[in-house]
């Protein structure tokens, strides 16, 4: 039976208030958050970009479905969990500091932030599933701990993944550090040594302390690399290679495992909207912004699969050409084919234009 899974168009000329506008329609006309109980804690998990990033949603989405959530008696809450990597987003001191300096105050969407992982992103609460790599997965706390869950994804390319949206979104951002970390596991940089010019960026940004300047050039320590690319993010002159066909298979399917971890928490409590606007090259976890298709607009849906490949088709079908071609040249649908060998989503979607 396929899945339905709703679209809400944004036309040529509107802006974030209408879009914003068109949502709240559907939602209160779909009685959306119907599944949300009175004294429910609701997470809405998003993404609040990088330094330099304007991918990321807006806050006046979550202002407006922060108060039908309070319309329903629930008490929803913006959610994050912390990255890998050194930078703005690592620690949840800094990661708040930067989510209000991109408009997400308690005065624009009348939420208080609480990250899901912590302060320093250990608090986390294993999960059991049936996966192909783990039998459990180690998630953010309070995203267990919530009632229900509201996750609120930007579509983008991503240079492992291929594209990140609803899945990434579940299972890398809904993950603890250790989790995080895991799935990265697989992925080893090397440094091209006539590219590298000793600039040390690399070296500053590693969160595992695993590499080093010597003679003027970087050198990775395999054994303490956890292979998060963030080398690979911060260098400006290609000097970090990856071996792709050894990388993206595993991180997409270990990504998707966590997401079913999230799900099995959750079950008949949570729906994914993902946003197909300002839709870029790179996650919003990167600094640059390179937007590469016309936007979209929002779509809808209660399951994670059918919601990312309808987004994926959506973005494909506008472009006239494949997300490879306009982002990165690695397969990228590993992370749908591994969750059809794990009945895990439909993959059988009917796309519904509101």
């Amino acid at each position: 039976m396929k899945e339905t899974v709703y679209l809400i168009k944004k036309n040529e000329n509107d802006g974030d208030a209408e879009l914003c506008a068109r949502l709240r329609d559907f939602i209160v006309k779909k009685d959306l958050f119907s599944f949300v109980e009175k004294m429910d804690m609701v997470a809405l998990k998003t993404h609040f970009g990088e330094e330099e990033c304007n991918g990321f949603v807006r806050p006046l989405y979550f202002d407006m479905m922060g108060k039908e959530l309070k319309n329903k008696g629930a008490k929803p809450f913006l959610t994050e969990t912390s990255t890998l990597y050194r930078g703005n987003r690592s620690d949840a001191v800094v990661h708040l500091e930067l989510a209000y300096q991109h408009g997400f105050t308690f005065g624009a969407t009348g939420l208080p932030i609480i990250m899901a992982d912590g302060l320093l992103g250990d608090d986390e609460t294993e999960v059991p599933i049936d996966g192909q790599h783990y039998k459990s997965v180690k998630l953010a706390t309070l995203i267990v701990k919530s009632q229900a869950l509201v996750v609120v994804s930007h579509f983008t390319g991503h240079l492992a993944t291929g594209f990140g949206a609803t899945i990434k979104n579940l299972g890398m951002g809904c993950s603890s550090r250790k989790g995080k970390m895991l799935q990265h596991s697989t992925a080893k940089p090397s440094i091209r040594n006539k590219k590298c010019t000793g600039c040390g960026e690399c070296v500053k940004w590693c969160p595992a302390d695993a590499i080093s300047l010597r003679d003027n050039i970087a050198v990775i320590d395999r054994k303490k690399c956890i292979g998060c690319g963030e080398c690979l993010a911060v260098c400006r002159f290609d000097a970090v290679g990856y071996n792709w066909s050894q990388t993206y298979e595993h991180l997409q399917e270990k990504t998707l495992e966590h997401a079913m971890g999230v799900v099995e928490t959750k079950k008949g409590k949570i729906v994914y909207l993902n946003f197909l606007t300002r839709i870029s090259r790179d996650c919003d976890c990167m600094s640059k912004f390179e937007q590469i298709v016309p936007d979209i607009g929002i779509v809808v849906g209660f399951d994670p699969v059918a919601v990312d490949l309808a987004s994926l088709d959506l973005v494909e079908q506008i472009a006239g050409k494949s997300l490879a071609s306009m982002a990165y040249d690695i397969p990228y649908k590993v992370q749908i084919e591994h969750a059809k060998k794990l009945d895990f989503g439909n993959a059988e979607y009917e796309l519904v234009e509101v």
